[in-house]
């Protein structure tokens, strides 16, 4: 089953993964492209060292997309909206072990923003 992957749209029009995955080196952005095209191929059904699950109850349905280069790691998050579609939340390049917390509440609040604009409609 193929699934769907759309990028969330801020109300403004600001595309935030659009613009983190033209900011990254052409390679790091070429094997980012491959990574979504797993998860649009396998869904739910793609796991660790691919995707992995944020931790918290407050993050629950959120998930990392996780992309390696060389000594380059980048992060996009995403989450799993009605059927069989993946909503792109943002990205950053990783820096520590740890994630920053204020990536995961920026997807958070995206996500947050993205489901309240469609259950508006």
């Amino acid at each position: 089953m193929a699934y769907d992957v759309e990028f969330y749209q801020k109300e403004n029009g600001e595309v935030p993964v659009r613009d983190f995955l033209e900011s990254l080196p052409p390679k790091l952005r070429a094997k980012t492209f491959r990574e979504i095209e797993l998860l649009k191929d396998h869904g739910p059904d793609l796991r660790e060292p691919h995707t992995k699950s944020i931790k918290g109850k407050e993050n629950k349905g959120i998930y990392e997309l996780r992309v390696k280069f060389s000594t380059d790691i980048s992060r996009v998050f995403y989450f799993s909206y009605i059927g069989s579609t993946f909503v792109l939340l943002h990205g950053f390049v990783k820096k520590t072990n740890k994630t920053p917390p204020r990536e995961i509440e920026r997807a958070r609040k995206y996500k947050e923003d993205y489901e309240r604009r469609c259950s508006d409609e």
